[in-house]
């Protein structure tokens, strides 16, 4: 690894564009990933500067795709990068499996041959000069080789990968102490990207993964409207089950919107980059699958008073009573909206509906949805056993 003092003034050098590496690589945004490629560099630069200081700190990207927010994050002067990639097909240009010979006409690079997809310069880019080829052990376009002792890649899925053993000890600290020296930084793909906020808030919960090593900041980007349910105040439009999930263990900044049409190719969608700091303190002091619970509950109906949801978590026998018993210990109003609730009225209500389930250890256990299965499986046993007797000659 470099030396602690020449680490803030690294900068990659000169390199292809990331529009030539997808090119070089025959790389393509697969529709069913919901992948989306970040060619401005600048833009890329923009989202690593919203992360905060990096200067020596240990950064975990994930999916860095081509690459590009991944050489701002190395422009950004980072001890250590590790990525995670589960897309096999980005990895020869991260790890530079590829022999290619490099020339500079002009202030800018051109591949003159390439072994692995044997492409020449004049078929790529249609120069009508010879290039000097200039054949090298590795390719140019390898940032492993160009940033030596700072980047580390892993072929792996995000949602399994161990990262609580990826950085050394040193680095943790106590929970209630500023946040550490860690980040992680992704444009995340929109299929994967609320299960893995959802994973990481657990997460979170029980200071545990990332945030074994403390307070981890997390700067990650989000289809607009899941970035705005995130940061969704009370009684706003979008305020959703995300934004009680989210704020009540992080403060959660929407910092910075990229238009749809920066990405290639182009989303329906613009795409908001949400930075999380996790607090000191949660704000409901419940386990993670009991709030959970009751925020998909209340929230399943929203456009219905919040009773409604609620009386879903009981047995339908005793629902009337206990959702009357429920909202009036937690002083909540029974007519208000789900996005009229604020974190404080969760924090009321989880820790009434905790009690309720010390009392009755097979409260938390219960879900509506299997009583319907059942009741309905029980009026359909019914009906056959009175259409049979009706059959039945007299």
């Amino acid at each position: 690894m470099a030396a602690g003092g020449s680490l803030s003034t690294f900068r990659l050098p000169p390199l292809p564009t990331i529009r030539e590496i997808i090119k070089l690589f025959r790389l393509h945004a697969v529709k069913q990933l919901s992948q989306n490629f970040l060619l401005d560099l600048r833009l890329t630069d923009k989202i690593v500067r919203k992360a905060g200081t990096l200067t020596n700190a240990y950064v975990y990207e994930v999916g860095p795709g081509p690459g590009g927010i991944t050489r701002s994050i190395l422009n950004a002067g980072v001890a250590e990068l590790l990525v995670v990639e589960k897309d096999s097909r980005f990895l020869p240009g991260l790890q530079g499996r590829t022999r290619c010979g490099m020339s500079r006409s002009d202030g800018r690079y051109m591949l003159s041959f390439c072994e692995t997809t044997k492409l020449f310069t004049r078929q790529l880019y249609r120069v009508t000069f010879p290039p000097v080829v200039l054949e090298s052990s590795s390719c140019c376009t390898c940032l492993l080789t160009l940033a030596p002792g700072k980047l580390r890649i892993v072929h792996g899925d995000v949602l399994t990968f161990k990262i609580e053993r990826a950085f050394p000890e040193s680095l943790k600290r106590h929970w209630e102490d500023d946040p550490p020296n860690v980040h992680i930084i992704g444009n995340l793909p929109f299929s994967v990207s609320t299960p893995l906020i959802i994973k990481w808030l657990e997460n979170v919960s029980r200071r545990d993964g990332p945030f074994a090593y403390g307070r981890t900041q997390m700067t990650l980007t989000f289809q607009k409207e899941v970035a705005e349910r995130l940061t969704a105040t009370t009684g706003s439009k979008q305020r959703s089950r995300l934004s009680i999930m989210a704020q009540y263990l992080c403060s959660v900044q929407h910092v910075l919107t990229i238009p749809g049409r920066a990405f290639v190719p182009k989303p329906e969608v613009d795409v908001g980059v949400v930075r999380f700091t996790p607090l000191t303190q949660p704000r409901i002091e419940q386990p993670f699958q009991l709030v959970e619970k009751v925020v998909q509950n209340v929230f399943q109906f929203r456009r219905k008073y919040c009773h409604r949801g609620l009386g879903m978590l009981f047995p339908e026998a005793q629902r009337l009573e206990s959702t009357g018993k429920l909202l009036q210990l937690a002083d909540v109003d029974p007519t208000l909206r789900p996005s009229q609730l604020s974190v404080s009225h969760f924090k009321s209500l989880c820790d009434v509906y905790r009690k309720m389930c010390d009392e009755d250890p097979h409260l938390f256990a219960y879900n509506f949805r299997e009583e319907l299965k059942q009741n309905k499986s029980k009026n359909q046993e019914k009906e056959d056993e009175e259409s049979y007797r009706l059959q039945l000659p007299p």
